[in-house]
């Protein structure tokens, strides 16, 4: 397997590569979950009553789609005209947010699921504010406890097979991390095995918590020790030599490229015949990570979408999360215009 070193393209061919996004679909299949911020004024606290405890009082509410939602959110930054969701919330009050949530960032939300019989996976997260500083307290969780119901599964797997003969790309976000309780059951890989042989061309990209193992026959992106991981390798230095052994075992196995993100190092792109590395944009401190392989995920399939090569695609995730990255207290996104700033400034042939 021969390794080399990306080749840039020029700006005006990513100026574009990106005039094309406006015209894909791109479905995000996966846990679509709401991300609840409560703004919490510290100088307002009071003892409660009752119980003796400290009162935090909540002065504001932010609220975004998260997980899933995610790399929704980052699709339509990045310019791509339509982006679809296809998962399963509940009919609950964070249902109604998340749904709102969705509509203000133009995600469109016809196809997912609303059923009484789940709940919309939550994360409900208290920001203390206090002297012009805010961190995060314990996180609530809003999650379900038991296996996606059969009727369900099956009503998400129709429409499953029908978007996929429409769209120009597939992300799955598989945020659940118990088996069988989340959208991406094992049912649904099965689809999408079946979904990825019957359309050869159609860019399917998946990225999960805590399952990335269990896919076949689709690309995966995949952080470095999630890889060695996966690929059942014992390393004792996780350095660029085991990146590619264990990009190039999983390759093997999905038959389809493999994206091994290394943090400021870069990002490995594993094909059948050759490895590409693409070095780090260097970026001044401090930085952000939240969001940032969510972002790199976007562009990736967005690229692909768009007919980039493996390693275009790759190295427009890896500029996009340069600029998330600097996004500091929040999941941040990149613009078009932003991208094409940061290639423009940035020799990746190094």
């Amino acid at each position: 397997m021969s390794r080399k070193v990306s080749q840039p393209m020029r700006i005006t061919d990513w100026e574009n590569l990106l005039k094309e996004f406006p015209k894909k679909t791109i479905l995000v299949l996966g846990d679509f979950f709401l991300d609840r911020y409560l703004e919490i004024d510290a100088a307002l606290d009071e003892p409660s009553l009752e119980t003796g405890l400290t009162a935090y009082q909540v002065v504001g509410t932010r609220l975004s789609p998260g997980a899933a939602g995610t790399v929704a959110n980052n699709l339509k930054t990045l310019g791509v005209g339509h982006v679809i969701a296809l998962g399963v919330g509940g009919e609950d009050g964070h249902g109604l947010e998340l749904q709102k949530a969705m509509a203000q960032r133009q995600i469109d939300a016809s196809q997912m699921l609303w059923s009484s019989r789940r709940v919309t996976p939550t994360y409900t997260k208290p920001m203390y504010m206090e002297r012009g500083t805010e961190r995060e307290l314990n996180r609530l969780d809003f999650q379900n406890h038991t296996k996606l119901p059969q009727d369900l599964e099956d009503e998400l797997v129709r429409r499953l097979w029908r978007l996929a003969e429409t769209v120009d790309g597939v992300h799955i976000m598989d945020q659940v991390q118990r088996e069988g309780l989340g959208t991406v059951t094992p049912r649904v890989r099965e689809e999408l095995v079946e979904i990825s042989n019957k359309y050869p061309d159609l860019p399917i990209l998946a990225d999960s918590r805590a399952n990335i193992h269990s896919f076949q026959a689709i690309s995966i992106k995949i952080n470095i020790h999630e890889a060695v991981e996966a690929a059942g390798i014992e390393a004792k230095m996780l350095d660029y030599d085991t990146a590619v052994a264990a990009g190039s075992i999983l390759t093997k196995r999905l038959g389809h490229p493999v994206y091994v993100t290394m943090a400021e190092k870069g990002l490995l792109v594993v094909e059948e015949s050759r490895v590409t590395h693409i070095s780090g944009v260097p970026v001044s401190e401090p930085i952000d990570p939240v969001g940032a392989g969510d972002s790199v995920s976007a562009a990736i399939i967005s690229a692909l979408a768009a007919k980039a090569s493996p390693v275009e695609a790759a190295t427009l995730g890896n500029v996009t999360a340069s600029i998330v990255i600097q996004r500091l207290g929040t999941t941040g996104t990149a613009s078009p215009s932003e991208v094409l700033q940061q290639l423009a400034k940035w020799d990746h042939s190094s």
